[in-house]
């Protein structure tokens, strides 16, 4: 669902331009620093990149899942720190008070985090519980006024810069599993919140998680994410088609990001006195990787457009997720290939890309999560 192709193309060339002229020159800065440095952040602000999903009545761009997937396709195309940064923003951040948050929460919180004044972060993960996200034991307990969240959270994405944390945190202990979920907004400073360092990880520099600390921490009743216990793990439930097809794009882009520069490197580089292009080897790497970047392209659009259409997308962005996000994993190992010993060297991004798309394939829900997911849609469906 497009809107307005005429403004929709100028958004496009614009942070197309962008990506070019200011994000990829400053990829290998990012990779050896950790950081994104202060002007690109300001820019990343001014162009509205941290409202791309937030409506126009908060201040964000507002726009349908079909323009956020062709704005993602272009931001894939470099390094995935810059989108990591305003995507919690644009995402699960964001989303839950979109959906389920208060009016007072909606005007409290939306407009800063579309001007990127905060950022947002989500934190769900903790060390016992990734994947099966109802087994997690933070938890939350009324007094007075006030909730009182204690326990630990993991891998959250953000967390050193966050303004403000989206937590689930368990109010009704006797409840198992998600029932007794609940989710809240809690601003960084409030005692009681503490960080932990900042992870390590294989790739993804300048993109920072840590682990987020709860111990006696206070927040107010009225920072219930709706008003109501107990549909927190709903709400998170809720954004997840959403966030799966962003990522979805972003995986494309990033293929198409290696694809060209694996495409550049084949015809620049000779052996045996031509450039290894002419090698039908190589070219049928290249002609798998056209394919299946078409092919996840195809299936990103047609799930963002039925989504737009108030679908149930559930499997679809599965499908979406699964399907591309390994397929990203399968270019960049072509693309390492085609680049021979110089693809595992740093000269080249390539060495940094398949660092950095691994990641692709576990967060938003594992490749074996989102399997599970379609085939128990499946047989529900089937059952009906």
């Amino acid at each position: 669902m497009i809107r307005d192709q005429e403004t929709l193309n100028l958004l496009l060339d614009s942070i197309s331009r962008f990506v070019r002229e200011r994000l990829v020159p400053a990829e290998n800065e990012v990779a050896e620093t950790d950081e994104i440095p202060a002007d690109i952040v300001a820019e990343m602000r001014e162009m509205g990149l941290f409202g791309l999903s937030i409506p126009e009545a908060f201040g964000g761009l507002g726009l349908t899942m079909e323009e956020e997937v062709r704005v993602a396709f272009e931001v894939g195309k470099t390094s995935p720190c810059f989108r990591s940064l305003f995507g919690t923003n644009v995402g699960i951040g964001s989303q839950g008070l979109i959906i389920d948050g208060t009016e007072e929460q909606k005007r409290h919180y939306l407009p800063k985090l579309a001007s990127g004044e905060l950022i947002a972060s989500f934190a769900l993960t903790e060390a016992g519980s990734g994947s099966d996200a109802g087994s997690l034991r933070t938890r939350a307990r009324l007094d007075g006024d006030h909730y009182i969240i204690d326990g630990a959270k993991r891998f959250i994405t953000n967390a050193p810069e966050a303004g403000i944390f989206t937590v689930m945190a368990r109010t009704n202990p006797d409840i198992k599993g998600a029932g007794g979920i609940s989710a809240f907004i809690v601003e960084r400073g409030t005692p009681g919140v503490s960080l932990g360092k900042i992870d390590r990880k294989m790739g993804q520099k300048g993109a920072h998680t840590c682990d987020v600390f709860f111990e006696n921490c206070r927040v107010p009743a009225r920072n219930l994410i709706g008003g109501v216990e107990g549909v927190g793990f709903k709400t998170a439930m809720k954004v997840l088609d959403k966030g799966r097809l962003h990522i979805s794009a972003i995986c494309v882009g990033a293929a198409e990001r290696m694809l060209d520069d694996a495409l550049r490197y084949a015809m620049e580089r000779h052996q045996f006195g031509q450039p290894i292009s002419e090698f039908q080897l190589i070219q049928a790497m290249l002609a798998d990787s056209k394919a299946e970047i078409y092919a996840a392209r195809s299936m990103v659009l047609d799930a963002a457009r039925r989504r737009d259409n108030k679908e149930d997308v559930s499997t679809e962005a599965s499908c979406c997720k699964l399907f591309a996000s390994e397929m990203c994993g399968r270019v960049a190992d072509r693309a390492v290939q085609i680049h021979g010993g110089a693809g595992y060297v740093s000269e080249y991004a390539i060495e940094r890309f398949y660092r950095d798309v691994r990641l692709f394939r576990i967060y938003e829900g594992t490749t074996q999560i989102q399997q599970l997911v379609i085939a128990r849609n499946m047989l529900r469906n089937a059952s009906v």
